[in-house]
């Protein structure tokens, strides 16, 4: 593990690397993305267009190369805040070497003048993304065993500003990353459903046609509902899920996040349902009502599940949810760190892993897999916080509103994101130029 004495080179190197941009647009007669004359850092735009040019592409590229350090040094920083038997903890000392090196290498990567050179910084920049996968995981199990040593409140804004800015600095990444494909023509999404995108920003998103997405993928995949053995998932009557309001919303957003969130909310209220339920011919629907406002849309979630335990679902401490320190979890998220592949919190991943479980179930014992087969997201208990964490990501909002003894709703609300979308990339700084603890980038759509 590199010296913790060595964190104020770090921020040190934050400073050089907005020096730097400057240094850059001045020699270059551009506007730094990063300068003063560009505007407060809480406020800077940058526009990409449908039509991406040359010159957009290498000036997002110079972008992506000059802040990823920045944000990635304050996160250094932070870590070196917390005590030290918390910093040496498996999984945050983990973290905390991953972010070294990443820092260390944007540091002295050289500026990007050609198409060739960006070529060259996508390779580099999806083996840091890659690398990068295991941070989650990591950050959780670590944390998790952190948790005596922290008061709820300290460890609680300590992850959501970890994971935030692992989300912020993962948009610009991929992003970044969309935008190069689609101008080298490798861009193998369609925009014949409708949906329309720019980037990794679908431009038409359909509300209703997601939340089908995920009914139907749930219906696909019950043998990883936890806690049900194959006889009682053969002789388990599926809960009808009825959608209305308004049906036909649509609107620009991120639709690997709103997918995720619509999923794991769905899977929360079924499992629910069909544990209470399962054995009853008439089972009780799942409602999903779509509201289109004139600045968000709305999505109320309801079932009739017995609804939740009083535990806060969305903090990691202990002391307000007892399920953080459960062995098997724990177990869970040491080997889902340890595997390459990490955990990037999207429904694709949860849908590999379990038909990756599927496969290995087929090789052994049925009647002895069957009691144990449980999805790997359910134990993590990272779908909640992951959830909450996306949802405000944007300036939105989650509240669950359980009834004990009847059901849950959920009210999930998502700002429009619109000709001129802005993504705040909360960080929590304590620089100066990030005061606000926001970053905004308008993407151009």
């Amino acid at each position: 593990m590199a010296p913790l004495c060595r964190l104020q080179e770090a921020a040190d190197g934050a400073v050089c690397c907005q020096a730097d941009a400057k240094a850059e647009s001045e020699a270059t007669g551009t506007t730094s993305l990063l300068s003063p004359s560009y505007g407060r850092a809480d406020n800077f735009k940058v526009f990409y267009g449908r039509s991406m040019s040359e010159e957009r592409l290498i000036k997002s590229a110079n972008y992506v190369r000059t802040e990823l350090p920045v944000r990635i040094a304050h996160r250094l920083k932070d870590l070196q805040a917390l005590p030290y038997i918390v910093v040496m903890q498996e999984g945050v000392s983990k973290v905390y070497e991953l972010y070294w090196i990443a820092f260390e290498k944007f540091r002295r990567y050289p500026q990007i003048d050609t198409v060739e050179d960006n070529e060259a910084f996508c390779v580099f920049l999806r083996s840091i993304v890659n690398d990068h996968a295991v941070v989650i995981p990591s950050l959780s199990l670590g944390l998790s065993l952190s948790s005596p040593y922290l008061q709820p409140d300290q460890l609680d804004s300590f992850v959501r500003r970890m994971l935030v800015s692992r989300i912020s600095r993962r948009v610009l990444a991929e992003h970044h990353l969309a935008l190069s494909d689609s101008y080298m023509g490798r861009d193998k999404r369609s925009n014949s459903d409708g949906d329309g995108h720019v980037g990794i920003i679908y431009t038409g998103l359909n509300v209703k046609k997601s939340v089908d997405k995920c009914a139907l993928l749930l219906r696909e995949n019950l043998r990883q509902f936890e806690g049900m053995t194959q006889t009682e998932l053969d002789h388990m009557v599926w809960p009808e899920i009825i959608v209305d309001g308004h049906v036909e919303t649509q609107f620009s957003y991120i639709r690997e996040h709103l997918e995720y969130i619509i999923f794991e909310l769905l899977k929360n209220s079924v499992q629910a349902t069909v544990r209470l339920h399962g054995k009853v011919r008439e089972m009780p629907s799942i409602g999903v009502t779509i509201v289109a406002g004139e600045n968000d849309i709305g999505v109320r979630i309801s079932d009739q599940g017995m609804g939740n335990s009083p535990s806060d679902l969305f903090s990691f401490s202990h002391l307000r949810n007892a399920s953080r320190m459960d062995d098997s979890r724990l177990g869970t998220l040491r080997s889902v760190s340890e595997d390459p592949k990490g955990m990037k919190a999207t429904v694709e991943e949860q849908i590999a892993r379990w038909e990756q479980e599927r496969r290995v179930l087929s090789t052994t014992v049925q009647d002895q897999e069957s009691e144990t087969s449980v999805g790997p997201y359910p134990r993590l208990g990272i779908g909640l916080p992951m959830c909450n964490i996306y949802a405000t990501y944007f300036g939105g909002s989650i509240e669950l509103v359980s009834l004990d003894g009847w059901g849950t709703d959920v009210y999930l609300r998502l700002p429009k994101l619109v000709r001129i979308i802005v993504i705040h990339l909360r960080i929590a700084d304590d620089n100066s130029m990030h005061a606000q603890g926001t970053n905004l980038e308008g993407i151009e759509v």
